[in-house]
């Protein structure tokens, strides 16, 4: 039978498709290396320095940047390699969906020349990077949550003062994206710094109920220099101003962060079931109707959340691969998405961690209910709920850029 000719298409997705399986695999790879000893660092709450260590060594600090020809991860796997990650240390998921979404900030807020030399730099130097930017607020609120940093303009460049709290690597990064205001003309800027640069301190958080080793903080900035180059680009003062584009950044880290929720589930889950398994030696774990209907309950919870999450990721691939000729119309609608799958999420961590609790008796199973409680404590559900129904009975934007604060 005669060979038919392959498309250029067809090849350009053979090798995506290998490139995802290769690089799943080294997830993989490193998930079971960070699943050895991740009650012991856990317990011992530091800085990640080696698992940033683990991860550059890896190779995932420089595959997890924005897709480009040569280089970089796409969404949809990107988000696979945070899931598998989270699901044997969240701490380190969570380091890692942080350092990947913001490696997409030169798209979100800078010229395509600016990005494209940064993601090639971040990629040679294989950076880790953090940060913390706000979301504009909506139109009708006018609160601007930059006024903690101040940017003054000088000769060249900008001095940067005030402190900021980060939520990962606040003390290993190699790059922190910030937002602050400028003190002359009022412009909310996007800036990268250095945690190394001089004026830069960071203060540690200390006995943190869970996300332990993921490295959270406060950056204080005192008369930090700035250069032209470190500025990305201006973030919109509320949703109504911001470019369609833009508009995901804050989707794509919350949702970014919903597979690091599923990691814990999906690990809560495993370790459970293998307890389980372990421990009834005189009665087999399929002998017991109990047993096997919490366990399906559970289950079923999971696949739940792991399907509303899937098609939000989806939703936010296709407009991610669209780029700056995204349709005005079209965040809002990836946004919604998203912030259902926040809600659904939430629930079902919280709901799953609680109950393994009651399936097993083993030291270091709470850490699943505690890393999970640490990353949805501060997103409260029935003001999701009113954005989400707001948006689908009204269609309402600013329903969705509210989910958001």
């Amino acid at each position: 039978m005669a060979t038919i000719p392959s498309t250029a298409a067809d090849r350009a997705g053979s090798r995506s498709t290998e490139e995802h399986r290769v690089l799943l695999r080294t997830a993989r790879d490193v998930a079971d290396d960070l699943a050895a000893d991740a009650l012991v660092r856990e317990q011992a709450g530091r800085p990640p320095t080696d698992e940033r260590t683990r991860l550059r060594e890896a190779g995932l600090l420089a595959a997890l940047t924005p897709p480009s020809p040569g280089r970089g991860t796409n969404w949809r796997t990107g988000c696979a390699v945070i899931r598998e990650v989270a699901a044997a240390d969240s701490s380190v998921g969570d380091v890692l969906a942080r350092h990947y979404v913001h490696t997409w900030s030169g798209r979100f807020y800078a010229s395509h020349h600016q990005a494209a030399a940064l993601e090639e730099a971040s990629v040679r130097e294989q950076w880790l990077w953090t940060g913390a930017v706000r979301a504009p607020a909506p139109a009708e609120n006018g609160e601007d949550g930059a006024a903690d940093l101040t940017l003054r303009p000088r000769n060249t460049g900008y001095v940067l003062d005030g402190r900021r709290s980060v939520d990962t690597a606040v003390a290993v990064a190699d790059q922190i994206v910030l937002d602050a205001v400028c003190a002359v003309t009022g412009d909310v800027l996007v800036v990268r710094v250095s945690p190394r640069a001089r004026g830069v301190t960071v203060e540690a958080a200390h006995d943190r109920l869970g996300q332990r080793v993921a490295g959270a903080g406060e950056v204080v900035l005192d008369r930090v220099t700035v250069t032209p180059g470190q500025v990305l680009g201006r973030r919109p003062y509320d949703e109504e101003s911001t470019a369609p584009f833009t508009a995901l950044a804050e989707p794509a880290l919350r949702l970014a962060l919903c597979h690091v929720v599923l990691g814990i589930v999906e690990g809560a889950l495993t370790e459970a079931r293998d307890l389980s398994r372990g421990g009834r030696a005189h009665r087999l774990p399929g002998e017991d109707p109990d047993l096997l209907l919490t366990y399906g309950e559970l289950a079923s919870a999971a696949h739940t959340a792991i399907a509303v999450v899937d098609r939000a990721t989806e939703a936010m691939a296709q407009a991610l691969d669209v780029g700056a000729h995204l349709d005005a119309e079209e965040p809002a609608g990836v946004a919604a998405l998203v912030a259902t799958a926040e809600t659904v999420t939430s629930r079902a961590a919280l709901h799953i961690t609680t109950r393994v609790l009651e399936l097993a008796d083993a030291p270091g199973l709470d850490r699943f209910w505690r890393n999970a409680r640490v990353l949805t404590a501060h997103r409260p559900v029935a003001h999701r709920l009113r954005s989400i129904g707001e948006h689908y009975l009204n269609g309402s934007h600013r329903a969705v850029a509210a989910a958001f604060h």
